[in-house]
Order: C-alpha cells, then sequence, then structure tokens
C-alpha cells in the first residue's frame, strides 16, 4: 500500500469525524487530544486503487453500547469483544468497495486470530440473507456475519457514518483511529497501524 504523504484537507462526502457519537464518551486526557491534533487525518491509497482516509480526530472515545445480531441472530455488543484489540468494518453488501475490500479483511481475520476480534457489521436492512449470499460467492470463511438490520449500532455515530468505514479499538473498547473508505486489509502497512492498538 502506497500512503499519500500529504495531510488530507478533506473527508469522504457523508462522514462527520469531528461530531462525538452518542453513547461515546470524550477523550479522557491531554496526550490523547495531542495525538488527536498531531496526527488528525491522513490520506491513504491502496496498490489497487482504493483510496481512504486514516483519522484520530475520535481517538480515545469509548466504543458504543449499542446491540446487534451475531450469525445465529443473537444480542451482541462490541463490550462482548473486551479483553482484546477489535477492528469493526461498517458495510453493505450494495456498496461496492465495501465488497472490494472483503476478501483481504476475511483474510486480517485468519491472520489476526486469537490477538484481536476482527468483525464486519453489515448495514443491510434485510439482514443476514443478503450477506449470507455475498459470504458464499466471495468465498468469506473467516468473518462472521454480524448484521445491524436496525441500525442501532450505526445510529450511536448519529448516523454520520460513511461505508465502508472500520474502527479500531483498543482492548479497553477505546477508539485508536477509523479509516472511511476501503483498504486492502492483508497489507504489510496496515499491519503496523493494527499495532497501535494494545
Amino acid at each position: 500500500m502506497r500512503f499519500v504523504i500529504a495531510l488530507v484537507l478533506l473527508v469522504l462526502a457523508g462522514c462527520d469525524t469531528g461530531t462525538t457519537p452518542k453513547g461515546q464518551g470524550q477523550a479522557d486526557s491531554a496526550t490523547e487530544n495531542a495525538k488527536k491534533s498531531e496526527k488528525a487525518e491522513i490520506g491513504l491509497e491502496s496498490a489497487n486503487g482504493m483510496r481512504a482516509t486514516l483519522s484520530y480526530a475520535s481517538a480515545g472515545q469509548k466504543a458504543p453500547t449499542a446491540v446487534f445480531a451475531d450469525a445465529k441472530g443473537g444480542d451482541v455488543t462490541l463490550s462482548d469483544f473486551a479483553g482484546r484489540p477489535v477492528l469493526v468494518n461498517f458495510w453493505a453488501t450494495w456498496c461496492a468497495p465495501c465488497k472490494a475490500e472483503m476478501p483481504t479483511l476475511d483474510a486480517l481475520a485468519a491472520l489476526e486470530k486469537g490477538r484481536m476480534a476482527v468483525i464486519a457489521v453489515s448495514q443491510d436492512l434485510e439482514g443476514r440473507p443478503p450477506v449470507d449470499a455475498f459470504f458464499a460467492k466471495a468465498a468469506i470463511k473467516n468473518l462472521e456475519a454480524y448484521t445491524d438490520s436496525d441500525n442501532a449500532l450505526l445510529a450511536a455515530f448519529n448516523n454520520q457514518l460513511a461505508l465502508p468505514t472500520t474502527i479500531l479499538y483498543d482492548s479497553e473498547g477505546r477508539e485508536v483511529w477509523r479509516v472511511i473508505g476501503g483498504v486492502e486489509w492483508d497489507d504489510a502497512e496496515m499491519a503496523k497501524l493494527l499495532r497501535e492498538a494494545a
């Protein structure tokens, strides 16, 4: 992946990373605030031409407590993954960049198994049927079909997330960074960024 060195001045359409989402706390230390201003937003470009924005604007905020569904239809929250870093991908089957990055996210889930939870939460209003169909067609084997068909998790971010958006939380459930747009998740450069979560 080639990193675009210049600071990105414009954020992708539909994304508001400056607003504190409902259900999330404020960054609680001067160090985190300094980090946010130091590394606000950086442009990323994958070898295949996909572009995204890496943002530290919400670093330090607690993960929302909204309920979404696991592959069996049971209730789950992000706190169920506490104790290890969590990478949460918000996507939908109707979103082209979401589908393009999904095989690499699936590969990352295999690479990070045991160290980090990698979860993809579909925003498809139809629930699991389109997700299951896409996972089967794309041979997605390492990701579970999490769904947020009533958009409760999305609402915790004030419905301000562009798709795809992927958020890295540390083992204490605090945001480290988010990527807005599609990337190649099994890339060596992304692996370095993932190590920012402890």
